[in-house]
């Protein structure tokens, strides 16, 4: 996805977080809500004899679709057509207060159990460059998967799609609950591409914060923990929703298909393990940043102290034959009336100044680099490898 076209999945991302129903609207009301999509609607229907696919613009024609088939996938791109999202509901007895929640996509991730069907709520990234989250909302029936996309120009399950296409062997000898699960573990990692797009964002922002700070490094790195918090407060949630999935006994879900769901388990703490990482790394880098900006005042007073230093003797010879005293009386400084009283001045106000100065570089005092580059040397090293 380009860069102009997931800035407008975004805005629609924000928009959709707007709820629309007033307090004291009906449960299980459905409503369009703001940057909703019109609907695009697909059916595939599949067992080992084959695949049958087909877009439709009416409910009812799944069952004409799904007829001496197994497994039938009906998934929606966009919640813009509420009708559709009815009548889909009427043919496969969705829960009114799933569609609900399918219609409101500020949902956590979540799983619930309608009767005879499990509702599972997740979260995908949109895109790789941002933490903006879309929501998928799934329905696992006896011989049905029903899923409901925010967004059609970011199909996260086309690739599943294509599975079933090509005719692999374990998508159509298997039951609807291992294609939930394809699902499921389609929508898990695709936080990975955007992790690793946040671990270059950290690694630019460490090299920045170590040799050439600017005005807007530290806006940028809490950019990034800004966004690292969003991706947290997506994947937290789906993480529990999966051991649930895992944990509780259900007709729909086999045991040889938690096995891979276990699988997708892991896949989710690995994925929270680097977002903890990342948010640490990131509360170091301002720390870092925060010590660059000492350490560079402190090189600037260091600096502005030896000068200071140095010129203060001289001060002293220039304010001490300065004063204006009467040269008739034999107490006076006899070599004010020498001739070559003032190039001795000069002479003696050099040496004391070059005397300074070697003095305090032999002692490292003028090497302000020091110390600010042991300070970062150990600063990095700490960033890279955070407790």
């Amino acid at each position: 996805m380009n860069k102009t076209k997931t800035m407008g999945v975004q805005k629609k991302a924000r928009l959709a977080r707007k709820r629309t129903n007033r307090p004291g609207t009906p449960p299980g009301w459905l409503t369009e809500q703001p940057g909703s999509v019109p609907s695009r609607a697909n059916c595939i229907a599949f067992d080992e004899s084959g695949v049958f696919e087909q877009e439709f613009g009416n409910a009812h024609e799944i069952e004409t679709i799904r007829q001496g088939k197994r497994n039938v996938w009906v998934n929606v791109d966009g919640l813009g057509d509420i009708e559709l999202l009815r009548s889909i509901g009427d043919v496969f007895q969705l829960h009114p207060l799933a569609l609900e929640d399918v219609v409101h996509v500020h949902q956590r991730p979540k799983l619930e159990t309608y009767g005879d069907m499990i509702f599972f709520v997740a979260r995908k990234p949109i895109g790789t460059e941002t933490s903006e989250t879309e929501q998928i909302g799934m329905f696992l029936g006896a011989n049905f998967v029903v899923t409901f996309q925010e967004h059609p120009a970011d199909d996260a399950l086309e690739h599943v799609r294509n599975r079933i296409r090509k005719n692999a062997p374990r998508m159509l000898e298997s039951t609807p609950d291992y294609l939930a699960y394809a699902v499921l573990d389609s929508i898990v990692d695709s936080y990975f591409p955007v992790l690793e797009v946040f671990g270059e964002r950290l690694e630019e922002l460490e090299d920045e914060v170590l040799t050439c700070v600017t005005d807007k490094t530290l806006s940028k790195i809490h950019l990034v923990k800004r966004d690292l918090l969003n991706l947290r407060r997506s994947v937290w949630p789906q993480r529990d929703a999966l051991n649930a999935v895992i944990r509780d006994p259900s007709p729909f879900i086999k045991e040889e298909t938690k096995v891979f769901l276990r699988d997708c388990y892991d896949h989710t703490i690995q994925i929270i393990d680097l977002v903890e990482t990342y948010r640490e790394i990131a509360s170091g880098l301002i720390e870092v940043y925060l010590s660059t900006l000492s350490n560079r005042m402190n090189d600037v007073m260091r600096l502005l102290t030896v000068v200071s230093t140095i010129f203060i003797p001289l001060t002293f010879i220039v304010g001490l034959y300065g004063m204006n005293f009467d040269t008739t009386f034999p107490l006076n400084m006899p070599e004010l009336k020498w001739q070559y009283g003032y190039p001795a001045v000069l002479l003696a106000m050099s040496v004391v100044g070059i005397g300074l100065w070697t003095l305090f570089r032999r002692r490292g005092w003028t090497n302000a680099s020091v110390g600010s580059n042991m300070t970062e040397t150990g600063t990095k090293n700490h960033a890279k490898h955070p407790q």
